[in-house]
């Protein structure tokens, strides 16, 4: 069983930056990879960000590379999000996931066994 919870969205104009983070409790005793996702209304969830936490492997949509950084804190069981040079199209709710049982890069929804609640990011024009 694993928990993870979401944080560190908000409010932010166009150009602007924040920082989500994504504290995991429960089975975390190996350590795992973790991905982050977005959803939109009206709008699929789609794949954001991934690490995995043994290797230091990154993988990043298209849509993101070069404005955000993922990266992680084992010792404290966190995973964040520096997101940069925000644009309004960013807008969605951000979601960090994690399947305890492989050691892929959580890179597409399909791989997600684990679901944080989300936290609203909102990028104004």
């Amino acid at each position: 069983q694993v928990q993870l919870v979401e944080s560190g969205g908000g409010l932010v104009q166009a150009g602007g930056s924040l920082r989500l983070s994504c504290a995991a409790s429960g089975r975390t005793f190996s350590i795992i990879g973790m991905g982050w996702f977005r959803q939109a209304p009206g709008k699929e969830r789609e794949f954001v960000a991934a690490i995995s936490w043994s290797g230091g492997n990154t993988a990043y949509a298209d849509s993101v590379k070069g404005r955000f950084t993922i990266s992680r804190d084992n010792a404290k069981n966190t995973v964040n999000l520096q997101m940069n040079s925000l644009k309004p199209e960013d807008t969605a709710v951000y979601y960090c996931g994690t399947d305890p049982d492989t050691t892929q890069l959580i890179d597409r929804p399909q791989r997600v066994h684990y679901w944080g609640q989300g936290t609203q990011v909102t990028v104004s024009s």
